[in-house]
């Protein structure tokens, strides 16, 4: 299956909004070409076929790639959380083992409440790629089974990989 066809088997399945964006409308730190709830956009010009997606859909869409025949997106194999000052994407990169596809899917969160439902009981990779999101950027994935920190001390303060994060102690600030 190409990225053409993909998205034209998406698009039959996910509404889209207002078709796709380049450039600089395609990154993370610019709103034109944040999804709307209910709907999604597609980047042009990676190597992947990527959809931004409201963050409130994403427990939703996150079922259909899994379960829907022709896409069967069965493997989890990357879950990046990205600071952007303003707010935080979440980053999902998905493979079709069957159909030899991958696909990334971005939601954008609220920086001062960044909350998304966990896909954990849908891909159990998911269940320590979530646990090393919250315990370094402080994303809170709702409904995972096993929330705490990883790397982390259970008594440390703050989210290490936030831009907004000061450390003391050893003088790191960004």
């Amino acid at each position: 299956m190409t990225k053409e066809e993909l998205k034209s088997a998406l698009e039959g399945l996910i509404p889209v909004e207002g078709g796709a964006v380049s450039g600089a409308a395609a990154d993370g730190d610019s709103p034109k070409g944040a999804a709307a709830d209910g709907a999604a956009v597609f980047e042009e010009g990676a190597e992947w076929l990527t959809m931004k997606i409201a963050s409130g859909d994403w427990s939703t869409y996150a079922r259909l790639l899994r379960h829907t025949p022709g896409l069967s997106f069965d493997y989890l194999f990357c879950v990046t959380g990205v600071d952007w000052r303003t707010h935080f994407t979440m980053v999902y990169h998905l493979t079709s083992t069957v159909h030899r596809q991958v696909l990334v899917v971005k939601a954008r969160l609220d920086h001062d409440h960044p909350v998304i439902d966990t896909v954990s009981d849908i891909w159990r990779t998911a269940e320590f790629h979530e646990r090393e999101v919250y315990d370094l950027m402080g994303v809170i994935f709702t409904g995972h089974p096993d929330l705490r920190r990883l790397f982390m001390t259970d008594d440390w303060k703050g989210w290490p990989l936030r831009k907004d994060y000061e450390d003391p102690i050893n003088m790191i600030k960004l």
